[in-house]
């Protein structure tokens, strides 16, 4: 049925209504903010900016399968993830998002590289989106050396193990548990061949989490795996895929790293500052007791005190006073308590613990307070 013109007054009203509607349709596209469009990335190195101060890279470099990343608004997701490697060996990929410096490629306005001691804080959080059909982990890498390079490979990899699905496990062999951030770690030590790894386990998956980078960065500092004179070079976060990983995303991610004051008790280059550590045992036939005191030889209070150490193996803390100490063997820190959470300058603090030990009794080595070494 052929439908009638409209009445002229309709069509007046018809244009009066439609030009309003379009003008005010031009109004909201003049101020609305354009929305950026989802980035896909094929190319093996391929890499592009997100919330103007990350990089996202795809970072695929053990296959010549395909794989691409979206990178999206505030992280990214892996669109394609062909081909598969051994799990007995290194990793297909590493798709990433990362604050700092990656083969000369520096993310927008970073301050890394930046020297550790003058590091206060580096405050980072992640939400990660998990899949089950592949094999993978979910990892932060953190970098660390002793010169500010913005290219090449770093002398220690600090690896945080979020999850991991498969028969996969991290370079090196198992050292102990550790207590870092809050949270307990299964930790691992080992070289690849180009550097030294150390990697924090997750016991069962965490999907996203609030933490300071630098509180592992100083637990690998008192391990004797990197010294505070050295370069934190780059934060990232994302995924080392073994086989698969399509659907896997860094949902959200932030990094900042706050320098301009030390995030140690002294600074190693002054030299008015450090630390002595007396360590008094009382030894018995499987057991003993002993007290240990922390003298801040430096010009600035020591707050929050922690001092790190390791137990030499077969030893085991059954007990402590004036202290929290954890775990019981291992890989151990020391923190005050309310009533002596603080060294004055020229100041110490006592505490102790008791243990029982197997074999031979052995000194603990390799004291570190708050990140900086103690004679």
């Amino acid at each position: 049925m052929r439908s009638s013109p409209p009445h002229p007054r309709t069509a007046r009203t018809l244009f009066g209504v439609l030009f309003t509607a379009l003008a005010t349709l031009t109004a909201l596209v003049a101020v609305a903010p354009a929305a950026q469009a989802d980035t896909t990335i094929c190319q093996p190195f391929g890499s592009t900016v997100i919330q103007g101060r990350y990089v996202v890279q795809n970072n695929r470099w053990g296959t010549s399968a395909t794989q691409c990343v979206t990178a999206t608004g505030t992280g990214f997701r892996v669109a394609q993830a062909d081909g598969s490697v051994p799990t007995n060996g290194a990793p297909k990929s590493y798709p990433s998002v990362y604050n700092g410096c990656h083969y000369t490629n520096c993310s927008p306005g970073t301050n890394l590289p930046a020297r550790i001691n003058g590091i206060s804080s580096a405050p980072s959080s992640i939400s990660y989106g998990f899949v089950g059909d592949a094999s993978y982990n979910a990892s932060y890498d953190i970098w660390l050396d002793p010169t500010p390079r913005t290219d090449g490979v770093n002398r220690t990899e600090i690896m945080i193990w979020f999850n991991k699905v498969g028969s996969i496990q991290p370079i090196g062999s198992p050292s102990g548990t550790a207590s870092v951030g809050g949270r307990s770690w299964q930790v691992w030590t080992g070289n690849n061949g180009s550097n030294d790894v150390i990697s924090f386990v997750a016991p069962s998956a965490i999907s996203g989490w609030s933490f300071d980078v630098m509180d592992f960065v100083r637990h690998t500092v008192s391990r004797g795996m990197a010294q505070n004179d050295w370069y934190l070079t780059s934060v990232q976060a994302g995924f080392e895929p073994w086989r698969n990983g399509a659907g896997l995303a860094v949902n959200s991610f932030s990094s900042t790293v706050n320098t301009g004051g030390s995030g140690n008790p002294s600074d190693p280059g002054d030299p008015k500052a450090g630390c002595k550590v007396t360590y008094v045992p009382n030894v018995w036939e499987g057991g003993f007791t002993t007290d240990v005191t922390i003298t801040n030889n430096g010009s600035a209070p020591v707050d929050a005190w922690k001092l790190s150490f390791t137990l030499p193996a077969g030893q085991r803390i059954s007990n402590a006073w004036n202290a929290t100490v954890s775990p019981s063997s291992g890989a151990v820190t020391a923190s005050g308590l309310g009533h002596n959470a603080q060294i004055a300058p020229g100041g110490s603090q006592t505490f102790g613990f008791q243990a029982t030990y197997s074999g031979s009794f052995a000194r603990p080595a390799g004291f570190s307070l708050n990140g900086t070494t103690c004679t």
